[in-house]
């Protein structure tokens, strides 16, 4: 992960030790997890909110329904599922010999005939550098403790995957005879929904735009690194974002799950479409 210089302004104003990126809606102060109190718009310090900090546990602020979590820590099941998910493949590609590789990596080509490799190529890491998998997995960890506590466990993974699989259509839009693996275009659709989440809380995110704009310049420098996965990935991540903005409250729950699932029909329609021309 690219180092970023930090400021005061990014650690939580209660909690000088944590860092956070979201700002209560009405005295625009920098609030952690554990101080965030949902409001019919974004979310609230206690003291804006009139809670006692013992209720101001983490919540979810973004989705159908907004919930807070009282006397417990949240835990990010999901980050921690596709964590062990990763960990596991990367595992079985040393235990087959690299057959699971063979499997699971993505090549345009086979897309008709073996289209899951689209998603499976999201789990599999490069079996010649450790590196690989180790800024991914530190990465995913970092990013989806983060996003999966406002947007919840379900709306996180529909993220990840669904940024994932727009990395694919990239590449068989983009670089119709190269062979992908890694979750690297999951990472970045999560860097370009935390961007839009921010701007949706009136945050200010320029560190977050350098770090984004200093990995996706690697891959167009560095050799072997796929930039057609990461710019469909953050493409999609930050439309998916801005559909759960949105359709954040309960009265709209219903759209925000038909236009999540109209962003998957849009994929599955480039896909056809990129395999005919």
């Amino acid at each position: 992960m690219t180092s970023e210089s930090r400021t005061s302004d990014d650690f939580c104003y209660r909690h000088p030790q944590s860092e956070s990126f979201v700002l209560c809606q009405r005295c625009g102060r920098t609030i952690c997890g554990s101080c965030q109190v949902p409001a019919a718009v974004g979310v609230h310090c206690p003291e804006c909110a009139g809670s006692p900090p013992a209720l101001a546990k983490p919540a979810r602020v973004l989705g159908g329904r907004t919930r807070t979590r009282t006397g417990t820590s949240y835990r990010p099941s999901a980050t921690y599922a596709l964590l062990g998910i990763i960990l596991a493949v990367y595992a079985g590609q040393f235990l087959s010999g690299g057959a699971l590789t063979q499997w699971m990596a993505y090549w345009p080509p086979l897309t008709v005939l073996q289209p899951w490799r689209m998603v499976t190529a999201i789990f599999v890491h490069s079996d010649t550098s450790i590196f690989h998998i180790l800024f991914n997995g530190y990465s995913l960890y970092i990013l989806g403790t983060l996003l999966e506590r406002l947007i919840g466990s379900r709306r996180f993974v529909t993220l990840f995957l669904l940024s994932g699989i727009g990395g694919s259509v990239a590449v068989l839009w983009l670089a119709p005879a190269q062979a992908v693996v890694g979750a690297s275009g999951a990472i970045f659709g999560l860097f370009g929904a935390l961007f839009v989440i921010q701007r949706s809380f009136g945050g200010a995110n320029i560190q977050l735009v350098i770090v984004l704009a200093l990995n996706l310049a690697m891959g167009f420098v560095v050799p072997g690194i796929s930039w057609q996965a990461h710019v469909g990935g953050v493409v999609v991540g930050a439309v998916v974002a801005w559909i759960l903005v949105r359709t954040r409250t309960a009265d709209k729950a219903s759209a925000q799950n038909a236009q999540l699932a109209l962003v998957g029909v849009g994929l599955v329609v480039l896909t056809v479409l990129g395999v005919l021309f």
